[in-house]
């Protein structure tokens, strides 16, 4: 090992300091020989009762804890603040700078050489990657797996997308209550996070796609033993990957971004796959904009065939062969020579990855979908962008011009949505306000609302609606989200009313509000901002200091890294 570990500067000393730190560690029956210059693994686990999807992490942990000492390092687990999409109010979004503080100030203050990130749920996985980023030590990523397939009525059922279909029929009177409650004891049934191509999937294919995991990584089912071997390997490569002093800011180039935004296109990953690359980018230092999302990643085509935008699941994406396939499908258009976690390229990884099933994982020349990829929107409704998922989306809704029918927050959504005298058809675009990052706040996933309950029983069953939000992974139709700038903070989408008309043009990268520049300065002269949802505590940080959508709504200060570096020791 040709460089000093980092936590030698507080094993490796025999004075006072030294003396306190062997001792306090000995009383966890931890013997002499661990201080003795091997790695120390921090092993980063967001396992919490209130977070589902990450309920089996205390096992991963254990086998992670295994490769480490196997491999003579000495592991060390600690908890951070765990955020579960499923309960957490008012959306999980809130607390992912949080988590991200609270990950990067823990590693640097610690003897840690080289961490394994443990995540699963949604914004587990970008919250601790952009707070490693900001220290920039050995960093390897083990995710928790999918859930195995829900089983409903003879057939599988996935989590999020089966969940807004029947919420919907039973609005509409087609399936009954009994149906429903039966549906939900169905849809859930192993460990795991959401096994359709949600943000929890989208971002365990993010991470593998940047070379932060092992091969093979993202679609492994959790309940599948194959998961835990894979922690015990990654438990082994770590303490490589220190000795190696192979950081998160070598594997995490330019040209892997790019692979991210291409392979996220051909899996039909979820829209907050943006935001969250976005937010690491900035942290790692690479230039990575809005405009590249769509350059990129938008006439790509999608290969896997998982709901939402298919039928499959991740169980079944894994047994056709997982992203190693995929890539192989994109070699032609990825850089495959870009240094991954293993100390392999991109290339060497997946040389001889095999696709055993076509309907879930199509061949390039033969895609389940053309041009697939996210699509970014300009336009006097969004001057700083907005985007769209035109693979969950209505074809015929693509270019599409109509009367706005707008709900000015999420409670007069809810008030209104199912009044039977709306005054709202199908031609009609739907419009909410309040729901960026500082309107809501925190950008919660409410992009893809529920159409009138009265249009929903004449048979609709997709309308444009537009958002400063995000929507879940998990969540399909034609719905314009992360509108930048915001409606909080005075953007045009705060300036529409009830009649005007919206231009939605996807082809052409367009939306627009037919006013006139006239009409849109007088609305704004007279628009005021609203009072502040509190003045103390996080939150006010929060509504002090989030950047938009578009610069991936991360804190202006957190921008960047800071390294490991602690300048004073512990007094």
């Amino acid at each position: 090992m040709s460089k000093k570990l980092r936590s030698q500067t507080w094993f490796g000393k025999y004075d006072i300091l030294g003396f306190a730190y062997r001792s306090w560690l000995k009383n966890q029956g931890h013997p002499d020989h661990v201080f003795d210059g091997r790695p120390v693994i921090g092993i980063c686990n967001t396992w919490s009762d209130l977070t589902p999807c990450n309920g089996h992490f205390r096992i991963l942990a254990e086998m992670v804890k295994r490769g480490v000492y196997e491999a003579g390092g000495y592991p060390l687990e600690f908890p951070v603040m765990s955020l579960g999409e499923s309960l957490m109010r008012p959306t999980t979004m809130l607390f992912r700078n949080l988590a991200s503080m609270d990950v990067e100030e823990t590693l640097r203050a610690n003897p840690i050489d080289g961490v394994v990130l443990l995540t699963g749920c949604d914004k587990t996985t970008p919250s601790t990657i952009m707070g490693a980023c900001s220290v920039d030590l050995p960093t390897l990523v083990v995710n928790g797996g999918p859930m195995l397939n829900g089983k409903y009525g003879g057939k599988d059922i996935g989590s999020g997308t089966d969940l807004w279909k029947f919420t919907d029929d039973l609005r509409a009177g087609r399936m009954t209550m009994e149906q429903y409650m039966e549906a939900e004891s169905c849809m859930s049934r192993s460990d795991g996070h959401c096994m359709t191509m949600g943000t929890a999937s989208t971002m365990a294919c993010m991470v593998e796609a940047l070379g932060l995991t092992l091969p093979g990584a993202a679609a492994i089912p959790a309940a599948d033993s194959r998961r835990r071997r894979l922690a015990h390997l990654s438990g082994n490569r770590i303490v490589q990957m220190v000795k190696d002093d192979l950081r998160i800011s070598q594997i995490l180039t330019r040209d892997a971004f790019e692979n991210a935004i291409k392979i996220n296109a051909a899996v039909g990953g979820s829209s907050n796959f943006v935001v969250h690359l976005l937010a690491i980018a900035g942290r790692v230092g690479v230039d990575l904009c809005l405009e590249d999302f769509d350059r990129l990643g938008s006439h790509m085509p999608l290969l896997v065939n998982l709901m939402p935008s298919g039928y499959y699941l991740m169980e079944d994406f894994f047994y056709a062969g997982g992203l190693p396939a995929v890539i192989q499908e994109l070699k032609a258009h990825l850089h495959m020579d870009a240094l991954t976690a293993n100390g392999k390229t991109v290339g060497e990884n997946t040389a001889g990855a095999v696709c055993h099933n076509r309907d879930v994982i199509a061949t390039y020349d033969s895609p389940w979908k053309k041009e697939a990829g996210l699509a970014v929107l300009r336009g006097n409704l969004c001057e700083d962008g907005a985007i769209l998922k035109p693979s969950a989306a209505t074809p015929e809704l693509m270019r599409h011009r109509g009367r706005a029918v707008v709900f000015e927050d999420i409670d007069d959504y809810h008030a209104r949505v199912d009044d039977p005298d709306l005054e709202v058809d199908k031609s009609c675009v739907l419009v909410l306000k309040q729901v960026g990052p500082k309107g809501y706040p925190g950008m919660p996933e409410v992009g893809n609302f529920h159409i009138p309950a009265k249009l929903l029983k004449e048979g609709v069953s997709d309308m444009i609606r537009i958002s400063d939000g995000r929507m879940s992974g998990t969540a399909f139709g034609t719905v314009v989200l992360h509108v930048a700038p915001e409606s909080a903070i005075g953007g045009t989408l705060a300036l529409v009313q009830n009649g005007d008309m919206i231009e939605l043009d996807v082809p052409n990268r367009r939306l627009q509000l037919d006013l006139s520049e006239e009409e849109l300065a007088r609305r704004r002269a007279a628009w005021r901002p609203r009072p502040p949802y509190t003045e103390r505590g996080y939150v006010s940080m929060f509504l002090e200091h989030v950047q938009q959508a578009n610069l991936g709504a991360d804190f202006d200060f957190l921008v960047g890294k800071s390294g490991a570096d602690v300048p004073h020791g512990n007094h």
